[in-house]
């Protein structure tokens, strides 16, 4: 099936929407968005001035945004690459939209730049993420067909859709091609597979089935405990060896000393034998004759 023959069923195949009554409720530019208080704990979309309060996700849900970015910011840390990934962190998308995806990936020094801004967290047009991450739910019109428009027109280069029900993860890349993104669908038995982290190993069966990331940080510091230990004994062992070493040298030095005494001594005993030879000469004795 072709990607436009999928994008096309994916539409058909939505339940009818429900007519919609005229709304009465203002709409919200996006600089009143990013004032907006609401209620406490909830947060908010906007879609052309029309604040969403967003469902409270899953624990399972939840489970696999943890996971996800545990992997990314180790990727990122063991790549030394200079990018964080974050949660519940906004990314305008058109005029007066604004989305939270349930992972964004962008520059370290942005994130930087903008972490005491007041007001909501939200990326403006011009501190783009690098990658945006939606996990699908029950609105799967929403991720797959509006979402991924707003994405693209707002040229966000990367956006992954995480769909348990599926079992894949679909990576859609190169937002500004002339026919917008494309896609690639990884399956339960590979890995994703992106441009931009080309030495990321992340299952898509273990992102849809993720360990407790709590345990995979006790097991991570365990190893570095290990590790350190092994380090430890090798360093005794390294000093051991060299005290045993500094030992034989000094050991070597007596023995070069004492080998020197000796010497020293036989020389003086052989000058002392020449001059008592040299006298008995004199006294015209041959000390050849002398036994």
């Amino acid at each position: 099936m072709t990607q436009a023959v999928e994008r096309a069923t994916e539409v058909a195949i939505e339940q009818p929407q429900e007519q919609v009554q005229p709304s009465t409720e203002p709409k919200l530019t996006f600089a009143e968005y990013l004032a907006y208080e609401g209620e406490p704990d909830v947060l908010y979309e906007l879609f052309r001035g029309k604040l969403i309060p967003m469902p409270a996700p899953t624990l399972y849900h939840a489970k696999i945004c943890e996971f996800l970015v545990y992997k990314l910011q180790r990727y990122f840390a063991d790549q030394n690459l200079a990018l964080v990934a974050k949660t519940t962190v906004g990314v305008r998308t058109e005029e007066n939209s604004s989305r939270i995806p349930d992972a964004i990936v962008c520059q370290q020094s942005l994130w930087e730049q903008i972490s005491d801004r007041p007001g909501a967290g939200v990326l403006d047009f011009a501190e783009k993420p690098i990658l945006v991450v939606e996990i699908v739910s029950s609105n799967r019109r929403d991720d797959y067909i509006i979402k991924r428009n707003e994405y693209e027109l707002a040229e966000i280069p990367e956006y992954w859709i995480v769909d348990p029900q599926k079992k894949r993860v679909r990576v859609l890349a190169n937002a500004t091609h002339e026919e917008g993104y494309n896609w690639v669908d990884f399956s339960e038995d590979s890995s994703v597979v992106s441009d931009q982290f080309d030495q990321l190993d992340l299952s898509v069966q273990e992102l849809l089935n993720p360990p407790v990331v709590e345990q995979l940080i006790k097991e991570e510091q365990a190893k570095i405990k290990t590790l350190e230990q092994e380090a430890q004994t090798e360093r005794q062992r390294a000093e051991t060896e060299r005290q045993r070493a500094e030992t034989e040298r000094q050991r070597a030095e007596t023995e070069c000393q004492r080998a020197e005494t000796e010497c020293q001594r036989a020389e003086t005993e052989r000058q002392r034998a020449e001059k008592l030879a040299q006298r008995l000469r004199e006294m015209g004795i041959n000390p050849e004759d002398i036994d």
